[in-house]
């Protein structure tokens, strides 16, 4: 008999209420079935019957959004019907999927009258979280809209109207402010009189612009007072009593919109217009005058395009992912237009920060930094929604449309990193615990001279995760910041070469190693060397940690590391682990990948012991399992015999870990498997988390494999086993990827202070020693 609460349980979609979840729903058992339909489907609709928001709850409405269309203003494609705009809403749900994590189910409808698209669109209503209008023509796309923001009670936005309109008006206001001019005193013309048009002239409004100071024309020149074949929506915006052109219009003009067509703009017309210029040819796919032929008769004004492969592309990709996020996750009734101003003012904020280096490689490793070239974000900048979804969210709350307030932003902005991928959420907490604690750890970066590395720093400073070391000559270090507009303030610039303490690390390091193949001049020889100098920076206890491997062989990190740092006297040898996390879900610690090639059962129960303690800092309870083309004795080969000794050597040093094997690895994650085929396991029924592979080759060809065929996210490698904190990054590794490896060595050094790691994992460390 199915229980209410468990026909309850299985359909609770949780926080984010994602399609996903209805698809790893299990229906495998008769059970099952009858949870996911008759007759336990019939809980859920009892609990929406008697309330209805409880829909959020137990369905995928409030991460859903409809893609609408009529196929009537497709692109620059014109009225070519709903099933040929079909392609684009498709790929506008992927866009929102990629970018906001929202679910969309694209519709296309064959009508082209005015009130059984509203009809239609609001008989919708009990499905969807929102509604976003796509490719219908104007005017009607206004009135569809305008009606069913009167009847609907979610948002409903047309994104031709106020995609372009806001993330215009964020790179309007980065520009005006380069150029020094005021919104309120500038002339705008306005070529193109459409939706786009009409709407980002009521926006530039909203902004401060001054309505008489806007001219709008289109294919018959300006919209002026005289004309008597306007619109209500033209009419909005007429200006002046005589008939004037294009051309004219642009005379002494401040800022040109363009939203028309290809070629409407000369040259000599962009040359009369104001000092200091702005120009923005948004047409599609060509401008109304191209970027090369505009700079080439002025060299003071700030240009702007539709496309990608000039500066400054106005793409609305910027804008509905991250104003429907922010929307969504307070339940807004509406997005109105303290919200889409919130969404501008966000963007122009955040072009303003440092660029993140991922998206600058994306972009040809081209510096970019707020200026005349670069005025708005790129849509590649993964901030653009930890920065635009709160900011609408906050202002759907302060103008009262939000049905579901946020209380918890920390929470909240941690939810969002998550949805930017599983690596990001996985690191959420840690990152968190390295910038709560006080005071900050001093991390060595040894390879202070690398770009990567300084922006790094920056990042590091910015977010209060560490105080950054840098290695390196201090002057070269602050010419690449310059260059790249790196911010180095609140990083500690260090040249072991004119460093006092050099003398005294090579005394120590001499004394440590004497009997080793080093003689006194080679110890102060190596002092000269960045990567030797931070680590005995460490080892002296000036510094709290180090990370290096940006530019350096990981053999050429580890190598001096054990002579300097050495490995941790609990154990005999280090050790490499990644995090992988699959889509499905869930993490996986894999030992050892990087480091030893054939180890022995006695080494492996400690990669064992090591990986088991990475895994509870973490936060995961550790199930380790022992790997093997065996399973649980059924060969007798050295390789089986040696997991299977292994095993036994970590139950009988710490009786208290959930360890078993040797084990094939599908047995290790299936726990269906693992508990059917055999139930005497030790892994309390659940799948193993703490994966230990019999030797090099086996884990390396794994987590590759993961990576690249089985699409999981990684994070590592994480060196297990050092006396202090110590972590080698890829020579590939990009800002966050050092960002990240950072948090770990601080969380691992406060935890060498604190030990805050599971008292069964450190008794039986403890026991080792003893």
């Amino acid at each position: 008999m199915i229980k209410r609460e468990e026909a309850l349980e299985y359909h609770r979609m949780g926080r984010r209420g994602k399609i996903e979840v209805i698809s790893t729903k299990p229906v495998s058992t008769q059970r099952d079935l009858s949870l996911a339909y008759s007759p336990g489907v019939a809980e859920p609709c009892r609990e929406i019957a008697a309330d209805e928001e409880k829909v959020y709850e137990y369905t995928a409405k409030g991460n859903l959004v409809a893609v609408i269309s009529n196929g009537t203003a497709v692109l620059g494609l014109g009225n070519i019907g709903p099933a040929a705009g079909k392609p684009v809403m498709e790929g506008k749900g992927v866009l929102f999927k990629k970018f906001a994590d929202i679910d969309v189910f694209d519709i296309e409808i064959s009508s082209s009258e005015t009130e059984a698209i509203i009809e239609t669109i609001a008989a919708l209503e009990p499905t969807f979280g929102g509604i976003n209008l796509e490719d219908i023509k104007a005017p009607e796309c206004f009135e569809v809209e305008e009606a069913l923001k009167r009847r609907m009670n979610i948002p409903v936005f047309h994104d031709d109207q106020h995609g372009t309109a806001i993330i215009s008006g964020a790179a309007l206001i980065n520009a005006l402010e380069i150029q020094g001019k005021k919104i309120d005193q500038v002339k705008i013309v306005i070529s193109g009189a459409g939706a786009s048009a009409i709407s980002c002239a009521r926006f530039y409004v909203l902004l401060g612009a001054n309505r008489s100071n806007i001219y709008m024309c289109d294919s018959k020149g300006l919209i002026h007072r005289k004309r008597d074949d306007l619109n209500k929506y033209k009419q909005e915006f007429v200006n002046g009593d005589d008939h004037a052109t294009l051309g004219e219009m642009m005379a002494g003009a401040d800022v040109f919109i363009g939203l028309s067509q290809a070629g409407l703009v000369t040259k000599p017309m962009v040359s009369s217009m104001a000092p200091n210029a702005i120009v923005f040819a948004m047409a599609n796919p060509d401008p109304e005058i191209s970027y090369d032929d505009a700079t080439s008769v002025r060299s003071d004004i700030i240009m702007a395009t539709g496309r990608s492969d000039y500066p400054n592309q106005v793409n609305n990709v910027l804008g509905f992912p991250f104003i429907f996020r922010g929307a969504l996750d307070v339940r807004a009734r509406a997005i109105n237009d303290e919200m889409k101003l919130a969404a501008a003012r966000a963007i122009a904020a955040l072009t303003r920060e440092d660029v993140a280096d991922s998206v600058i490689r994306s972009y040809g490793d081209k510096p970019l930094s707020f200026g005349p070239e670069y005025i708005i974000p790129k849509p590649f900048d993964q901030r653009v929604l930890l920065w635009v979804a709160p900011a609408v969210a906050r202002a759907a709350m302060e103008s009262g449309v939000a049905r579901k307030p946020i209380t918890d932003w920390d929470a909240y902005t941690d939810d969002l990193e998550s949805r930017l991928g599983k690596s990001r959420g996985f690191m959420v907490p840690i990152i968190n615990r390295a910038q709560r604690r006080r005071p900050l750890k001093r991390i060595v970066l040894p390879e202070g001279e690398e770009t990567v590395v300084l922006r790094a720093a920056q990042r590091l400073v910015e977010e209060g995760i560490c105080q950054p070391v840098l290695l390196g000559r201090r002057h070269l270090m602050r010419s690449i910041a310059e260059e790249n507009h790196i911010d180095l303030k609140g990083v500690e610039l260090t040249n072991p070469m004119d460093d006092g303490r050099r003398l005294g690390y090579a005394d120590a390091f001499f004394e440590t190693r004497s009997r080793k193949g080093i003689n006194a001049a080679g110890a102060r020889r190596l002092m000269q060397r960045t990567m030797y100098f931070g680590l005995m920076m460490v080892r002296q206890g000036d510094a709290d940690g180090l990370v290096a491997g940006a530019s350096i062989a990981y053999p050429e990190v580890i190598r001096p590391a054990l002579q300097v740092v050495g490995r941790d006297h609990r154990y005999s040898r280090v050790a490499g682990l990644y995090v992988m996390m699959p889509k499905s879900g869930g993490q996986f610690f894999l030992a050892d990948t990087t480091v030893n090639i054939d180890p022995p059962a006695e080494e492996l129960a400690e990669i064992a012991m090591m990986a088991a303690e990475i895994a509870q800092r973490f936060g995961a309870t550790p199930r380790v399992a022992m790997l093997s083309f065996s399973n649980f004795g059924d060969s007798k080969h050295p390789a089986a015999t040696k997991m299977r000794r292994a095993t036994e050597l970590v139950k009988s040093e710490h009786p208290h870990l959930m360890v078993d094997g040797e084990m094939h690895a599908d047995t290790a994650v299936s726990p269906e498997m693992l508990n059917a085929l055999y139930p005497f396991n030790t892994l309390g029924g659940q799948a193993a988390n703490v994966l230990i592979f019999p030797n090099i080759d086996a884990g390396n060809i794994a987590y590759k494999l993961l990576m690249r065929i089985g699409e999981c996210e990684a994070i590592g490698p994480i060196l297990m086993g050092m006396n202090k904190p110590v972590h080698v990054i890829q020579n590939s590794s990009q800002v966050q990827d050092i960002v990240n490896m950072v948090a770990i060595t601080v969380t691992e050094a406060w935890d060498r202070t604190g030990h805050p790691i599971s008292s069964d994992v450190m008794d039986a460390l403890s026991h080792r020693e003893s």
